[in-house]
């Protein structure tokens, strides 16, 4: 973990985290076949070693971003399960921490810290992906309180939250401008929610509100910049997490490469195999040094990093896209089969070219910040 964007803590961090790795999250081999289950008893747990602290900006106060993606590809490389609770965590409680009142800092953000409650963030809509300054949910004052109308879809938790933080429009101004953020007790009536089966194990499903009190976040038309700052300072975990998946890929590979004879050597002994694994190992470590770099600037210089969170998970997942493609090939027919590390690895990484912003909505950021800067 040793390099300039990191402190001591940082790799201590790791240590930790690696090591709740090894005793908690290797034995857990049925998270796969339950990920609604293994979310909801994985949250505990992960508070229990004081691992939710740092999702909610402890104490809801400023963000150690170097500690987020620290914790996010040690998890990641030992468990996608685990690391989805984490991220979804983060973004959940992200827009309370940015936007909430005291009071609701204090409710919220210390039941998730705790592990009492899971956060979802609601964003997606079946007609408002990328482009969420269409979303539809609308927001209606009902006296002292708001009623939210409308369907959200692909939410991490959607099922087992305690509390969802709700894009929806609050008035007729056209765009953006029209969105505010809101704050809603899963306990609270009409919620509908469904679960979705995806490619890899996750706990993800739908929510329909109907007519449900919710609560203003912040201010209102708001909504929209919060929901940004959210995605921004979350893209650097999602990078982390990536590179995570990389690393297990890469020491697979090279497990394998040493044990698996073919034409009467070690794969590890034939030229393309040391290549290939030269590749993988060289493009994880560029993006390891892209995704601490945006973390680096968000604690030490304070800054509004947009180019470099997308910059960071925009090139480590889709290298890791490349490097789990790469294992699954030193595996050979192995590397396809239900069960196999590298198998489980590749419907994992899939995702996260998606999660928190496709890698094509980050390169318009990149390059939005590219002219914006041209002299």
């Amino acid at each position: 973990m040793s390099d300039p964007f990191l402190e001591e803590r940082h790799n201590s961090l790791a240590l930790k985290v690696r090591a709740f790795g090894d005793k908690e999250l290797r034995p857990r081999a049925n998270d796969e076949a339950n990920p609604f289950g293994a979310a909801v008893e994985l949250g505990p747990l992960l508070a229990a070693h004081g691992l939710l602290a740092p999702a909610v900006l402890p104490p809801f106060g400023t963000m150690d971003a170097r500690s987020l993606v620290t914790i996010r590809e040690e998890l990641a490389y030992f468990s996608g399960v685990a690391d989805a609770v984490f991220g979804t965590q983060v973004l959940g409680a992200l827009p309370i921490a940015l936007a909430g009142s005291e009071a609701q800092k204090g409710r919220w953000l210390t039941a998730v810290m705790r592990g009492d409650t899971l956060a979802a963030l609601a964003v997606t809509e079946p007609e408002a992906g990328s482009d969420l300054s269409s979303a539809r949910t609308r927001a209606e004052r009902d006296g002292m309180v708001w009623r939210l109308e409308g369907v959200k879809t692909l939410i991490s938790h959607a099922t087992i939250a305690g509390v969802y933080t709700v894009l929806a429009r609050s008035s007729e101004a056209e765009g953006a401008r029209g969105l505010s953020m809101f704050l809603v007790d899963a306990e609270a009536p009409g919620i509908v929610p469904k679960r979705l089966e995806a490619l890899a194990a996750h706990a993800l499903g739908e929510v329909r509100f109907d007519a449900t009190p919710a609560v203003l976040l912040g201010d209102e038309g708001a909504g929209y910049r919060t929901t940004l700052a959210a995605l921004e300072l979350s893209r650097p975990g999602v990078g982390a997490a990536a590179c995570g998946l990389a690393a297990r890929a890469l020491d697979e590979s090279v497990r394998w490469a040493m044990a698996r004879r073919q034409f009467a050597r070690p794969l590890a002994h034939q030229q393309n195999t040391r290549l290939v694994l030269a590749e993988m190992r060289t493009e994880l470590e560029a993006a390891r040094l892209l995704v601490r770099r945006a973390a680096w600037r968000r604690d030490v210089e304070r800054a509004a990093i947009p180019r470099e969170a997308a910059e960071a998970k925009l090139f480590a997942t889709e290298m890791a896209q490349r490097v789990v493609d790469r294992a699954v090939q030193i595996h050979g027919g192995q590397g396809i089969l239900r069960g196999a590390t590298v198998e489980r690895l590749y419907r994992e990484v899939r995702a996260l070219r998606i999660d928190g912003g496709t890698s094509e909505v980050q390169k318009l950021v990149i390059a939005r910040e590219i002219l914006k800067d041209a002299r």
